[in-house]
């Protein structure tokens, strides 16, 4: 679901162009809830903001209780009627077999109504026998507390001293929200955000109504009762099993991983980081970023994204000598997301989208920030070579990793620059050129390697051609040649040979 609500967010994201290079440009009203209301949408929630979220919400899950509503009742009368034409056909059949079939009927009856009862809209409510039992102490709430647990429910107690009856009131709400939670670990995660966010607004609202708590003080206290709850709540309802939270974390992982080629001149970030305050900046903004993930309460991993982005307009603000627009906002907190690579980003964001009281994502500088946030991660998700203003070929390239962007030459750094850094960006210019010299002879190897083969392959098919075409006939020997008078039966007869004779003279 968030990866559809990030692409129907993105799309109403309009990307505009700058008239030498391509920048990324957000008009800050697309940033705001798309049904006008005046505050944040989110793209966790369609691009609508919280209040109106729930609106929609909560429209489409009465048309859904009503069409299951129908379908009970339709299943009901065809029951009933069944039971009706098989009791006319059998009318002669015994007391005992009426009895039977009645307790069959009521047996059907009960279970429909059961199934009315579960998509009724006061199932949510819960029974008195519900209430009665969430009010017992379950083994979650009574084990033995981590520190950190302890540390944060002493804090809570001692906030609430000074509201006496309110802070009394309070307590219990809430212990009773903890308790009633354990039995709903069966529920789907965004049932279990809704049972928190409606816990929230109710809260909220008793204080203003019924305790005339001042709006400042209502959200000193929501804070409090935030961070009690989701620190107990967190192990059970951060990243859980039966979500696909932790398949997004590995996903956009990868994907950042393999975007690590990506350089601050691609997203015409106006940020320079040979500055010695300006690369301070971007490693606390890196930081802050990353630390987001060890928080356990929504409010504190907005305090991270708040602190970052506060890095980064400070960074802008030194590079450029004037304050950082919006535009300028974006694109590096795109740049910083890229090079720091936080752990488990997805599952962060879902966990702040559905536990964190939701007044902060709808107004003030958390929202905005975490707005531009899930911009940042849907552009990722997005990015292709037109974004980055690149051919096809080179973005294919450079996310294959066959080869890297062309580092900044040594001759245009500024002299003021690191000459250690100077000597590494060079080294590595080198080796980037080396590495396609490597591939250059790789290819043309492989080539010759082809061509031997073919050639081979050639000589072989015409010297099978030649000898399909004149077959070799191999002879067998000739007879030996006998003597010539071998043949002469009578050579016995013969006179012997004369022989040399020597005469005087």
């Amino acid at each position: 679901m968030m990866a559809s609500s990030y692409h129907e967010v993105v799309s109403r994201k309009k990307m505009s162009l700058k008239s030498e290079r391509r920048g990324i440009h957000v008009d800050q009203s697309d940033l705001l809830c798309k049904k006008g209301c005046g505050y944040y949408g989110n793209p966790a929630w369609q691009g609508f903001c919280s209040k109106c979220w729930r609106e929609e919400y909560h429209k489409a899950r009465q048309k859904q209780i009503q069409e299951d509503w129908e379908l009970a009742e339709r299943l009901q009368r065809e029951e009933e009627e069944a039971f009706a034409s098989s009791q006319s056909s059998q009318g002669a059949q015994s007391l005992t077999f009426s009895k039977f079939e009645e307790k069959k009927t009521n047996e059907k009856t009960r279970k429909v109504t059961t199934v009315k009862k579960f998509f009724s809209a006061s199932s949510r409510v819960g029974s008195k026998k519900e209430i009665q039992e969430a009010k017992a102490p379950s083994p979650s709430i009574n084990r033995q507390t981590s520190i950190e647990t302890d540390r944060v429910s002493k804090e809570f107690i001692e906030f609430l001293k000074t509201f006496h009856k309110t802070g009394q009131e309070i307590y219990k709400q809430t212990k009773l929200f903890l308790e009633g939670m354990h039995y709903k670990r069966d529920l789907s995660i965004e049932e279990q955000s809704e049972c928190a966010q409606d816990f929230y607004h109710n809260v909220a609202e008793r204080m203003q109504t019924r305790g005339k708590v001042p709006p400042e003080r209502v959200e000193k206290i929501m804070d409090q009762i935030e961070k009690y709850i989701m620190t107990r709540l967190y192990k059970y309802v951060f990243c859980p099993e039966t979500t696909d939270d932790e398949k997004k974390d590995l996903a956009i992982q990868k994907r950042i991983r393999a975007l690590r080629w990506v350089t601050p001149q691609m997203l015409c970030v106006p940020v320079n980081e040979d500055i010695p305050e300006v690369s301070d900046m971007v490693v606390k903004a890196i930081t802050d970023i990353i630390e987001m993930d060890s928080k356990r309460v929504p409010r504190d991993k907005l305090a991270c994204i708040t602190k970052c982005s506060k890095h980064i307009f400070n960074a802008i603000k030194i590079t450029k000598n004037e304050p950082a627009s919006a535009d300028d906002f974006l694109p590096t907190l795109i740049y910083i997301v890229l090079k720091g690579n936080p752990p488990r980003l997805q599952s962060n964001i879902q966990y702040i989208t559905r536990f964190c009281n939701p007044s902060r994502l709808m107004t003030g500088e958390d929202g905005y920030y975490f707005t531009n946030l899930c911009c940042a991660v849907a552009f990722i998700e997005k990015l292709d070579a037109q974004s980055l203003n690149l051919s096809q070929e080179d973005f294919d390239r450079y996310m294959s990793g066959q080869t890297s962007p062309r580092k900044q030459e040594a001759e245009s750094w500024s002299p003021d620059a690191c000459l250690g850094v100077k000597q590494m960006y060079k080294n590595l210019d080198l080796l980037s050129q080396l590495n396609e010299r490597q591939e250059r002879i790789m290819n043309e190897a492989k080539k010759l390697e082809k061509d031997l083969i073919d050639w081979t392959d050639g000589i072989a098919r015409e010297v099978q051609d030649i000898v399909e075409k004149y077959p070799l006939e191999i002879k067998p020997p000739n007879q030996p040649l006998a003597a010539i008078d071998s043949e002469n039966v009578e050579n016995d007869k013969l006179p012997p040979p004369l022989q040399p004779q020597v005469y005087a003279g």
